[in-house]
């Protein structure tokens, strides 16, 4: 019995990484990969450091659920790349993370134009970076119509909410943003023209004067994006969001929508 249990220890790893949907070989990983994280050097997958979940098949493409989360005592991550391989701009967005929101469990929503890997590369507090994906079927995300009319999305883009709760012995918090984030590549459907490319470029979320997380993004964000975070709820949460078209929006909640 006691061989049975070291046995099932060493296997543990292994079948943490049998995932239904893992990375595959990618040409075009391989293409952009110094270009994205300034070294040729293909990161390593680390399920002890770093994991992604997206669904093997996605049921709207538009809106692809992405959650990244660490093991309870993995290090610290500072930054992260979120790539999208097939997708025309495909670095989907850059984040920095404080400290209030180790060890990381976080979850947003993308586009996703074709059948592609999607794929977190994280930069470690020690320098060191890690790597965590899994390979999606969607097809258009990008150039999937907007889920509102132009009339609508100019009424009410700019207005955040957010939530916070307690789960799994975090508090979680949950910011929500209007905003069309259009891509470029959809059409008005009353007009059939293309609609320019129009997105929320930086998003900055702080706790009192400590940064909880900052985002730089490209088109791939969803419309209407949502942000799932743990965090150390310590105090009043202040946004600060800038789109494409020079926009700025700031609001503060107290911890509560």
């Amino acid at each position: 019995m006691r061989l049975a249990f070291v046995f099932a220890l060493l296997a543990a790893p292994a079948l943490a990484q049998d995932v239904e949907n893992p990375l595959q070989p990618s040409e075009l990983w391989d293409d952009m990969r110094e270009s994205v994280i300034g070294t040729n050097q293909e990161p390593p997958v680390d399920p002890a450091v770093l994991l992604l979940d997206a669904p093997k098949r996605a049921d709207n493409p538009a809106l692809v659920p992405i959650h990244i989360t660490q093991p309870p005592g993995a290090p610290d991550v500072t930054a992260l790349s979120l790539v999208v391989d097939g997708n025309p701009a495909p670095v989907a967005a850059e984040f920095t993370f404080g400290k209030a929101l180790m060890p990381l469990d976080f979850e947003v929503r993308l586009r996703v134009d074709t059948y592609s890997d999607v794929r977190a590369i994280a930069t470690l507090a020690d320098g060191r970076k890690v790597m965590a994906g899994r390979f999606v079927r969607a097809s258009g995300g990008c150039a999937a119509p907007a889920g509102k009319s132009m009339d609508q999305v100019r009424a009410t883009m700019g207005e955040m909410r957010f939530r916070q709760a307690a789960e799994g012995g975090r508090d979680i918090g949950t910011l929500m943003i209007r905003h069309p984030n259009f891509s470029g590549l959809q059409r008005d459907q009353v007009t059939l023209l293309t609609i320019p490319a129009e997105f929320i470029q930086t998003l900055e979320v702080k706790q009192g004067s400590a940064q909880l997380f900052t985002m730089n993004a490209g088109i791939s964000i969803s419309e209407d994006p949502v942000f799932r975070f743990a965090y150390r709820a310590d105090g009043p949460v202040s946004v600060h969001a800038q789109d494409t078209e020079g926009r700025v929006w700031d609001q503060s909640f107290n911890g509560g929508s």
